[in-house]
């Protein structure tokens, strides 16, 4: 008997861990395809989505270099919830996607990094309040959607970083997620003033300053137009002049993509501002 148990002890020791053991439970066949990693989404209670992450230029990019993983969170998380500000988790699908690419991975990507997610767990309906959310680990999320469709719910942002990541029921009025994302672009530019060749720095502070102005003087069209021309200037002197790489390692920081993802998801607000005034819903 004590030799049938050693050597069912052996065996077992043989066989290989369950697939938990990745940190793949919930994604459904990921697959790889040029700079595009797809993935469907599987999780308890008919939790279902579609998952697509696309990079203008990548290198190294796998399903293990990317650090993917999904898991169902509580409506009720204390810590949690005081992240999520006057937004709140739809219990109908409450997924969150976390992106932490590991250091020694050796994925880099310039510019931009789109999120998609498309579920049939939520619906689209007209001035739906669902946004896409993303976080830093451990700290406040924040609205980055760049767009969203129609039918079954499916929404789009870009980052110029990795997060966390969650759609959320967005209760601010419009014009105060306008002035957030506004005070975003102040905030990327301060800090990254040192990376930046000065006289760009000059002409997107201007920018910046003129998106202001215009929004507050009631001309969303133009705003439009500056944030417009706040992304292609920001587009045009990528490289040298704005740094536009992410690296795993996080030893460089990607300032273009920031700067390019804030405005993506500011014009996104402002054309919404702009629908929302021709229905005359409130704004404040």
């Amino acid at each position: 008997m004590s030799r049938w148990i050693a050597g069912l002890v052996f065996l077992l020791l043989l066989l290989p861990l369950p697939s938990a053991a990745t940190g793949l439970t919930g994604l459904i066949d990921p697959i790889v395809d040029g700079n595009i990693l797809r993935a469907g989404l599987a999780l308890p209670g008919n939790l279902t989505a579609d998952l697509s992450i696309s990079f203008e230029q990548v290198e190294g990019l796998s399903v293990e270099s990317l650090g993917l993983s999904v898991n169902v969170v509580s409506l009720l998380d204390p810590g949690l919830l005081a992240r999520l500000g006057d937004a709140s988790i739809p219990a109908a699908f409450p997924v969150l996607i976390r992106i932490e690419p590991p250091a020694q991975g050796g994925l880099s990507f310039h510019g931009v990094v789109s999120i998609d997610v498309h579920t049939h767990n939520l619906l689209f309906t007209q001035n739906t309040p669902l946004r896409l959310f993303a976080a830093s680990a451990g700290g406040p999320f924040e609205d980055i959607t760049a767009s969203m469709g129609m039918g079954s719910y499916r929404a789009r942002g870009r980052k110029g970083q990795f997060s966390e990541f969650l759609i959320l029921v967005e209760l601010r009025p419009v014009n105060r997620v306008i002035t957030r994302k506004l005070a975003r672009i102040d905030q990327i530019l301060a800090a990254n003033e040192a990376l930046i060749a000065p006289a760009v720095f000059a002409d997107l502070t201007d920018l910046a300053a003129e998106i202001r102005a215009e929004n507050a003087a009631g001309d969303t069209q133009g705003a439009i137009a500056k944030v417009e021309e706040l992304i292609a200037l920001v587009e045009s002197h990528s490289g040298p002049e704005i740094p536009d790489v992410w690296r795993s390692t996080r030893d460089v920081v990607n300032v273009a993509g920031l700067l390019r993802a804030a405005g993506e998801t500011l014009r996104f607000s402002l054309i919404l501002k702009s629908h929302q005034g021709l229905l005359g819903l409130p704004l404040l």
